[in-house]
């Protein structure tokens, strides 16, 4: 109980501070990097591009985004001759499909120098092109010994980006017309930020044990188990040398964030907080609260309901340690993520 007490002692300081942390600040840039054609551009082999709205419209106002094309860049040109992934002897290699030129080496060593810059632009997350021999994520098509495309690949870019920054939020743009898959990722990047602007500079081992409060309810609407194993992470801060605890922490969180918050669980995190109403609703409020969570259970509402009644009692009621959870908006309202889940 003692604990419990700490935490909410804690969160208070959060929501009524005047000079609120750097991390909880919205006036930190948010860059993006993207595949260019996804905005609009006309790179492709073809002279075309493969704009999407959702990126170019309503997310381009809340991020900065960083555009790049490797195939273009690495100067094969617009137009220009298709090109495709290929297995020879094991071996993954990047061929133009009339001529057989192998662009591999090129493409490599272009990718690992890219990747260096975007790093010291501090990037909170990527979108890559579906299905691209350079930026796809997942399920590229690999000429097997035989001639026979399998859905297996993974870009030759997009692998030497994952494999630089595993922690960033990166997703393809197909992946995003799933609601679900949108508003995680989503919460994701806005967390990512969050997380980079704590650790900015020489971080104060009390700042980290309020980041992680306030982040309680969200990392348990995805991963219950993820968040006592970052507790126990920050309960031994003391013991780690600042950059191992950074590097600890940060990719726990990370990964705690990266499974999709399913409706049950969603249901036990707003059941979670009608308990911090126990005794400040009457009997009318309190049975609304519970109706409209049953009724998002039951997929007739989304989620955006109950956590709109929700904010409406916490900003009634002062309820300090709820104002202080990420859970109640981690990313801006008017993307309305929460209206499709």
């Amino acid at each position: 109980m003692a604990r419990a007490g700490r935490s909410r002692a804690a969160a208070a300081k959060i929501s009524t501070s005047s000079e609120p942390p750097l991390w909880r600040r919205d006036d930190a840039p948010i860059r993006i990097g993207v595949s260019t054609c996804l905005l609009g551009q006309p790179v492709r082999w073809d002279g075309g591009h493969k704009r999407d709205a959702f990126l170019a419209d309503q997310l381009a106002p809340f991020v900065e985004w960083v555009p790049v094309c490797p195939e273009l860049e690495i100067g094969l040109g617009v137009p220009r001759e298709t090109i495709r992934l290929e297995r020879h002897d094991g071996a993954l290699r990047l061929v133009a499909s009339r001529s057989g030129a192998d662009h591999t080496q090129r493409m490599q060593h272009f990718a690992q120098r890219r990747v260096r810059e975007l790093e010291r632009l501090d990037l909170c997350g990527y979108v890559l092109k579906k299905s691209s021999p350079s930026c796809g994520l997942e399920r590229v098509p690999v000429r097997n010994e035989k001639g026979v495309p399998e859905k297996n690949g993974r870009g030759v870019f997009a692998q030497v980006l994952l494999d630089a920054a595993p922690s960033l939020p990166v997703e393809e743009e197909g992946r995003l017309n799933d609601p679900r898959l949108r508003e995680n990722w989503i919460e994701r990047v806005f967390a990512f930020r969050r997380l980079r602007s704590l650790f900015a500079g020489r971080f104060d081992l009390g700042e980290l044990v309020r980041f992680h409060t306030a982040h309680k309810l969200q990392i348990l609407a995805h991963a219950p188990k993820d968040y006592a194993a970052l507790g126990r992470v920050v309960a031994t801060a003391k013991a780690l040398p600042r950059a191992e605890l950074r590097e600890r922490y940060a990719t726990g969180f990370m990964q705690a964030l990266r499974p999709i918050a399913t409706p049950r669980r969603q249901v036990n995190v707003l059941h979670h907080v009608l308990g911090h109403f126990r005794r400040l609703l009457d009997d009318a409020a309190r049975h609304e609260l519970v109706a409209l969570i049953d009724d998002y259970a039951r997929g007739l509402v989304p989620l955006i309901v109950p956590i709109t009644l929700i904010r409406h009692h916490v900003r009634r009621l002062g309820v300090a340690y709820l104002a202080g959870q990420v859970y109640l908006e981690p990313h801006p309202k008017e993307l309305m993520l929460r209206n499709r889940v």
